[in-house]
């Protein structure tokens, strides 16, 4: 008989919801995580979240310390982990967004100590998955680490940040479709291990989000809980499939080598929703499903051009036929498609 055991790590709680930041400290006693937590944050979070936290701990007789990163480079990471070393702790908090977490990830397996998920902005699906993206040298490097066991979001927290981090969280879950169209692919020629299960719920989630996008517009808690449901449906997509492959392919990496080739802050899941058009009419042609996801993303006020983005024609055109350098990864684009072929996609699709 064939050996098909796998084991997988998932959260083993989420708690979404208004005010849920003051479950925090009975969460933890029902996980049994035992020492004083540490906190790793940014400046606003650390405001909005962090010393809520902080001082909740402090109530119960905890001896909480709050890390306060400055950037997201390997550098930065490998010093918080330099430092923490020479501290006891039980467990790491990552709060805010995609920076703080994923230091928070990669600390927690390097330090051998579980981690709790706390967004405070709804702008990615990393804050469930075991995967963690660090930029190094313009590089940005997708490494394994491990899911939070518990996520605490929110959403009176969330709904206070700028909207546009919202729609960019909405466009990196629409961005599965043609994730999960490039990993199948990949299936294809052999070069991947595939799972059905996390394939469909990442196809799901995606179409779940497009299905509410009205509710969603509304900018309320309620849109914010949606989109926040959609992110942890999706991250946990990516641990059961123990890869990023349910939920990022040639439209990920398009975004990844816009960052090398056009200078410039820019926010990365609306760079994704751009490159998803653009994979999506290179999967399925001119009467493919490239206009609902065009449209779709100019309900969500996401870019869905060149110059709503903020680069130049070039800029797009040297992306996308170079994107399939950024990794070794077998996705729509191949071995690249050629500068040519990418205008005419970019100028088909109306991006540039």
């Amino acid at each position: 008989m064939t050996n098909t055991s796998t084991w997988k790590q998932l959260p083993r709680i989420v708690s979404l919801g208004e005010g849920v930041l003051s479950e925090m400290v009975p969460i933890v006693k029902e996980l049994r995580l035992l020492g004083d937590p540490l906190v790793i944050t940014t400046k606003t979070p650390k405001m909005v979240a962090g010393l809520e936290i902080v001082g909740d701990f402090e109530e119960k007789g905890h001896n909480p310390k709050m890390v306060v990163v400055e950037s997201e480079g390997m550098k930065e990471v490998e010093g918080v982990i330099r430092e923490l070393k020479k501290d006891d702790f039980g467990f790491v908090i990552g709060v805010g967004g995609g920076k703080p977490i994923d230091i928070a990830k990669i600390a927690s397996v390097e330090l051998h100590k579980e981690f709790i998920s706390v967004p405070t902005v709804a702008s990615h699906d990393g804050i469930a998955s075991s995967r963690a993206s660090i930029p190094d040298e313009g590089v940005q490097h997708s490494i394994t680490a491990k899911p939070p066991i518990a996520i605490i979001a929110d959403t009176k927290v969330i709904v206070g940040s700028p909207w546009k981090l919202t729609s960019a969280g909405c466009a990196d879950i629409i961005s599965n479709f043609t994730a999960v169209k490039d990993w199948k692919l990949a299936k294809l020629q052999g070069t991947t291990e595939y799972s059905e299960y996390a394939a469909a719920l990442s196809e799901m989630t995606a179409e779940m989000l497009i299905q509410n996008v009205d509710l969603i517009l509304k900018k309320s808690e309620r849109s914010i809980f949606m989109v926040m449901k959609a992110l942890v449906s999706s991250g946990v997509a990516m641990s059961i499939a123990g890869s990023s492959h349910p939920a990022s392919g040639g439209e990920h990496l398009f975004s990844h080598q816009l960052n090398r080739v056009a200078v410039g802050e820019r926010l990365h899941g609306h760079q994704v929703g751009v490159g998803t058009i653009l994979t999506e009419y290179l999967h399925s042609g001119e009467s493919g499903g490239w206009k609902k996801i065009k449209n779709t993303l100019e309900k969500l006020e996401c870019p869905t051009t060149a110059e709503e983005l903020g680069v130049t024609r070039e800029n797009v055109i040297k992306a996308l036929s170079t994107a399939h350098e950024i990794r070794d990864r077998h996705t729509i684009l191949g071995k690249g498609i050629g500068e040519k072929d990418a205008e005419i996609v970019a100028e088909k699709t109306g991006v540039i």
